[in-house]
């Protein structure tokens, strides 16, 4: 049993607590949302109303951290909806709170978009090192760095690929889109139990102070994935820019498997 606190309950985080839950764990969970402190109780998750600013968490940030042994930080930075979001210095803020907590380990749910998209689709290991040019990216890379450099925990950096499950699925945001980019780029996407599964992994092996990159290990080129995707929705097909050479990138698992012995469960 593991005393875990999971800042972020939203698509991922609700379920996840739930799995962790049922495997007999602790959990405290947060939301930004006060709405949704009923909804956490009612699933036995002790709920806490935090948000973080770059002045420092507002909410009861000592109590949700404290008597926690682990703690996950599931919180996207937010960049697409506001790109004026400093997110680096809201880590930055949390980081001295969870050094004087009873947090011992950290998993920093990241993103493979530190990951640069090229010509040539790069293969991107456990060894590549982050290139992100886009804004989100570079401070998801100084986020990372600042976590896990700190000595007073340890962090491991779980890097997910685009996110599917039940009712979210990129080819609904992708239908009816017209001029899309990178027709012909390999599709990095992984099942939310598939993350779910990587992270109680992550707990049970004690797999600290590591950087997994997560993604379904098969790789089906954009137009051809998300055209069979859209029929099978009964969903209209997007419509695609061929004229510019595409972009994008593979993100090899292997590692994630070796590490961790994780076999995927969830096809594309």
């Amino acid at each position: 049993m593991t005393k875990i606190s999971i800042l972020g309950t939203g698509w991922l985080g609700l379920p996840l607590a739930k799995a962790l839950i049922a495997s007999g764990n602790i959990i405290k969970g947060s939301t930004t949302s006060e709405n949704r402190l009923d909804i956490l109780e009612k699933y036995n998750i002790d709920p806490y109303h935090i948000t973080l600013t770059e002045n420092g968490p507002n909410g009861d940030i000592h109590s949700f951290l404290n008597h926690s042994e682990l703690l996950i930080i599931n919180v996207p930075p937010g960049l697409r909806r506001d790109p004026t979001i400093n997110f680096v210095a809201k880590i930055q803020q949390l980081i001295p709170l969870i050094e004087k907590s009873t947090i011992k380990n950290v998993i920093f749910v990241s993103s493979t978009s530190v990951f640069a998209e090229q010509e040539g689709f790069p293969l991107i290991s456990n060894k590549t090192f982050p290139n992100a040019t886009s804004n989100a990216g570079k401070q998801l890379i100084e986020a990372e760095q600042l976590l896990q450099q700190n000595k007073n925990f340890r962090t491991t950096l779980l890097r997910f690929a685009g996110l599917f499950g039940p009712n979210r699925h990129p080819a609904q945001m992708l239908s009816r889109r017209t001029n899309i980019k990178n027709p012909n780029a390999p599709v990095n996407l992984i099942h939310l139990e598939d993350c779910i599964g990587i992270i109680k992994k992550i707990i049970e092996t004690s797999t600290w102070g590591q950087t997994l990159n997560a993604s379904h290990p098969d790789h089906p080129i954009k137009v051809d994935y998300y055209s069979e995707v859209c029929k099978q929705m009964g969903l209209p097909f997007p419509d695609y820019n061929f004229e510019i050479p595409s972009k994008g990138k593979t993100v090899d698992s292997k590692n994630i498997m070796k590490v961790l012995d994780y076999k995927f469960r969830f096809k594309l």
